[in-house]
């Protein structure tokens, strides 16, 4: 039980520092890349086009971190889930 408590809080603490070098990525990049759309093109922001699809991405690994950190494929999650079936099945 031991290993596979570390094992899963080594998944969470990898995927919220992937989260958060993402997130840093995403701020100085797209920080960097409105000053230049404001200094050579500032009648088209194309500049929101990667805000808004890299904050997709930023989003997801988000949620993976932080919301459903609860991994779905683990034998832990499937033994609750048989559990919670054959509960429902005796009532």
């Amino acid at each position: 039980m031991s290993d596979n408590l570390r094992v899963l809080a080594e998944q969470r603490a990898d995927a919220k520092i992937k989260f958060f070098k993402n997130f840093k990525a995403y701020v100085i990049v797209n920080a960097m890349l409105a000053v230049i759309n404001a200094i050579f093109t500032p009648d088209f922001w194309w500049v929101l086009f990667p805000v808004f699809f890299w904050g997709i991405g930023v989003l997801v690994d988000f949620l993976k971190a932080f919301v459903f950190n609860d991994k779905f494929d683990t034998e832990d999650y499937r033994e609750r889930k048989i559990q919670e079936e054959m509960e429902k099945l005796r009532l």
